[in-house]
C-alpha cells in the first residue's frame, strides 16, 4: 500500500511541475503574454499564480482521499478479525 500511495503522490507531484513549468516558461519566454490582463485589469501572471495555488490545494486533497489512511499501521482490518462471527474479539 506504501508503494502505490508513492506512486500516486509522485504521479500528482508530476502533474503539479507541468503547470509550474507552464508558468516559468511563459514567464521566460513570453513575458508579453503574462503581462496581458484578461479579465478585471488582473494579469495574467496573477491569474495563473493564484490557479497554482488553487491547484496545489486540489491536488492535496486528492491525495488525501485517494490514500485515506486506511493502511496506517495499528489500523485493524475487517479481514483481521480472526473470530469469523464479524464482531471481532469482546
Amino acid at each position: 500500500m506504501e508503494t502505490r500511495n508513492a506512486r500516486i503522490g509522485l504521479i500528482l507531484f508530476f502533474v503539479y511541475l507541468a503547470l509550474y513549468g507552464g508558468f516559468v516558461f511563459l514567464s521566460a519566454f513570453s513575458p508579453d503574454t503574462m503581462e496581458a490582463t484578461p479579465v478585471a485589469g488582473v494579469n495574467v501572471a496573477i491569474l495563473y499564480g493564484f490557479f497554482l495555488i488553487i491547484a496545489a490545494v486540489v491536488l492535496s486533497l486528492i491525495y488525501g482521499l485517494v490514500c485515506d489512511g486506511n493502511d496506517a499501521p495499528g489500523s485493524a482490518s475487517p479481514k483481521a478479525d480472526s473470530t469469523g462471527d464479524g464482531e471481532g474479539s469482546k
